[in-house]
């Protein structure tokens, strides 16, 4: 296969799995059901955080930068933090095991009324699975970014969006990233329309 048509092959399975995400208006729902969860959460003073190991801390990450910086247009910075501190997570790794990283961490930040928002290709990570056993202590609300049949993640938590057909954790994680920045969008739109006055 030439590098050409591995490019173009690599496009068209990326298009396969969104269209598959596409095809289950429950999807729609469950995505639209985020977006609410979150905005319910800001609206009342309350924060949001997110977790995930590899390329989904990668998209915790993006996740929360785009509340504390700048999505569309301008407005006033919003609580949202991803637990990727490398001193945190090592410390936590080092004093307590690695399957307690994240929940060390929904310990310290998370209160009532919060939204956790877990991401897993697998479904299977230790460490997020722990997260949400202690975020369910606390009373935080839970969102489950999921791949693979959702695994042992998705009866746990609040909210599972789970991304059908893909096997691999990249294709998994395409359809993860515009879960997060659709839901972000709606948000943005309900509490910020003036952001959106000249779009469509």
């Amino acid at each position: 296969m030439s590098t050409l048509d591995a490019v173009r092959a690599s496009f068209l399975e990326a298009k396969v799995t969104l269209d598959a995400f596409l095809a289950d208006p429950q999807n729609m729902v469950a995505v639209a059901r985020f977006a609410e969860l979150c905005r319910g959460a800001l609206e009342q003073g309350n924060k949001l955080m997110a977790c995930g190991n590899g390329g989904s801390m990668c998209d915790a990450m993006h996740f929360a930068e785009e509340w504390t910086g700048r999505f569309r247009g301008n407005r006033k910075a919003l609580p949202a933090v991803a637990f990727s501190d490398p001193s945190q997570l090592t410390c936590i790794a080092n004093d307590f095991g690695y399957d307690e990283v994240f929940a060390r961490s929904v310990e310290a930040y998370g209160a009532a009324g919060d939204v956790l928002v877990v991401l897993s290709t697998s479904g299977n990570s230790p460490n997020v699975i722990k997260a949400v056993e202690r975020a369910r202590q606390l009373g935080v609300t839970t969102v489950g970014l999921l791949g693979k049949g959702g695994g042992k993640l998705m009866p746990l938590v609040d909210l599972a969006i789970v991304v059908p057909h893909a096997e691999t954790s990249d294709r998994i994680q395409e359809v993860h990233i515009k879960a997060l920045h659709i839901a972000i969008e709606a948000v943005e739109r309900a509490l910020y329309p003036g952001n959106y006055a000249a779009a469509r």
